[in-house]
């Protein structure tokens, strides 16, 4: 199982430098889970820089996944977790959802650099 980070799936959704990276675990829908709390980074995001339209057509790509909801049991456990790794708010879940699922987490944020099932890749310049 796999579980995409909000910056991961941002560089995908711009065909970035490190894309082709998180392209198969991305394409890999019958094993990808996607943290409800990504769909609200990416939309955000995306909206903001290229347009609701864009947002739509983003989150409607990642809910091909699995979408885990943030319930009460993955919050308290997102919290612990968020508090041992000094973690922020939205880390804290997307790792937890990745742990108690038994799934790798892709990401180009430092935060979870180092961690134990993490897939980090250092994000890259654009190139000019």
């Amino acid at each position: 199982m796999n579980v995409i980070d909000s910056s991961a799936w941002l560089e995908y959704f711009a065909d970035g430098p490190n894309a082709s990276h998180f392209s198969k675990p991305i394409q890999d829908v019958e094993n990808l889970l996607v943290p409800s709390i990504t769909l609200l980074e990416v939309f955000k995001t995306v909206a903001r820089t290229r347009g609701e339209a864009d947002a739509l057509h983003a989150v409607a790509a990642m809910r091909q996944g699995t979408v885990v909801d943030l319930d009460a049991d993955l919050a308290i456990a997102a919290a612990r977790l968020g508090l041992r790794a000094k973690l922020p708010l939205a880390d804290s879940v997307v790792l937890a959802t990745a742990r108690l699922r038994g799934a790798i987490l892709w990401t180009q944020d430092a935060d979870f650099k180092g961690m134990d099932g993490v897939e980090y890749r250092q994000p890259q310049p654009i190139p000019r």
